[in-house]
């Protein structure tokens, strides 16, 4: 009895945690980078039971708040920010699966996780693993591999590109691009730019999608070198209400007290989201990484980091 007793006090103390944690997180208290070390934290003390809850909740809320942020821009700065930046998501993308590719084979990592992980670091992280993993059929052990090391250096970007950004006195603009470009899943991204700055997150937000678009045609190329088949629903459909969405707000008499009531919310969502995020980070998620994935993930990602910072810095 005694012990079961323990259980539910446990249990107790679990969900009024939890809820005080996202109660924090929706009136502003704490910010994303402490929202993400408070997902680690409360996961690897009390565990992570809904999982699979867990991812589903994470890309509903940061569809929802993506979708929340289109109330905050108009028509004409989203075509001249997607414009400007598609030509850097483009190289970028590019370079980061040639870069994962070669790297691969000389460090002999499993062709499979090698891409995975190339492809996550080359567009939207997790997404994108979970996108192209399905059209390869990529074993569970090697989408495991690469998420893990994802969500990893995810965690590291947010807490530290907007301490870099200011070391290298990024502007707003800068950052929001180079977060963009750099950090792998959209919610880090977004995280990280919410931190910097409004404009920051206006930029990172248009530009990620952008890249996130890259989904599909890195799908397609998937499929055919491994001779597997590209499902359509893997695609961002939700993009399109985004889109939908700034149109409205640009063209639509929508009062600015309902459309900035809409952004704060969909900011205060991120953090959520995050939180969650961080959920998904615990000490066997990190012990199941190996060597070679680990040193493939981390140098893809640094050389894409700095070549890019370089790049804007001379912007």
């Amino acid at each position: 009895m005694n012990i079961l007793k323990k259980e539910k006090t446990i249990r107790l103390i679990r969900i009024i945690i939890f809820f005080l944690i996202i109660i924090a997180c929706l009136s502003s208290v704490i910010n994303s980078s402490i929202a993400l070390l408070l997902g680690f934290i409360f996961t690897n003390v009390f565990g992570n039971r809904f999982l699979v809850f867990n991812n589903k909740a994470i890309s509903f809320l940061l569809q929802l708040a993506i979708i929340g942020i289109g109330f905050n821009l108009n028509i004409q700065e989203t075509l001249v920010i997607g414009q400007n930046g598609f030509m850097y998501i483009m190289f970028f993308v590019i370079f980061a699966l040639c870069i994962g590719i070669v790297l691969g084979k000389t460090l002999k990592v499993e062709q499979k996780t090698a891409h995975l992980i190339s492809s996550g670091t080359a567009i939207c992280g997790g997404s994108a693993i979970a996108a192209i993993a399905s059209t390869i059929h990529a074993p569970k052990e090697d989408i495991s591999i690469a998420l893990s090391i994802v969500f990893i250096l995810n965690a590291i970007a947010l807490l530290v590109f907007p301490t870099l950004g200011h070391i290298f006195n990024l502007s707003e603009y800068q950052f929001g691009l180079w977060s963009a470009i750099a950090i792998h899943d959209t919610s880090s991204v977004i995280g990280a730019a919410q931190i910097y700055g409004e404009e920051a997150l206006k930029i990172a937000t248009i530009i990620k999608l952008v890249k996130t678009l890259w989904i599909v045609p890195v799908a397609i190329f998937s499929s055919l070198l491994f001779k597997g088949e590209f499902h359509s629903k893997k695609i961002p459909w939700f993009i399109i209400i985004f889109v939908l969405v700034i149109i409205i707000n640009s063209y639509s008499p929508i009062s600015s007290t309902i459309t900035n009531s809409i952004y704060t919310i969909s900011k205060s969502i991120f953090v959520i989201v995050l939180f969650l995020v961080g959920m998904n980070l615990s000490i066997s998620k990190i012990k199941v990484v190996g060597w070679k994935p680990a040193v493939l993930g981390i140098s893809t990602w640094f050389i894409i980091s700095t070549i890019s910072l370089l790049i804007i810095l001379n912007l």
